[in-house]
């Protein structure tokens, strides 16, 4: 299982209508199954929008392959209104919010 933070900075009280925008495409539309989604958990800390999305797949490059989808654009225009990267002086590109993981620990079965 392949593991992505994506952090950004959120309207306060915008939490509800971003679970809206990807509950939408999450169980409407063809998205999750074309990046390899197999799970997301959204997360808010103070302003901070804690993104973390689980695939088959390395996430980061599905991600940029789709990003000029119809879906994923119109998730972005919803988006946009309530979430604002944690640097825009930085930000070109999805990846570009995208954290690294340094250290993972898991349970053996």
């Amino acid at each position: 299982m392949h593991r992505t933070l994506i952090v950004a900075r959120m309207v306060p009280g915008a939490a509800a209508r971003i679970a809206d925008v990807f509950r939408h495409s999450d169980q409407d539309t063809d998205l999750p199954g074309l990046i390899g989604v197999r799970g997301r958990s959204l997360f808010q800390f103070g302003e901070l929008y804690l993104h973390l999305v689980e695939g088959a797949q390395p996430v980061e490059q599905a991600v940029s392959a789709h990003r000029h989808h119809p879906e994923f654009r119109r998730i972005s225009d919803e988006l946009r209104p309530h979430v604002r990267a944690y640097d825009p002086d930085t930000w070109r590109e999805p990846r570009d919010a995208m954290a690294r993981e340094f250290y993972r620990w898991e349970a053996r079965p």
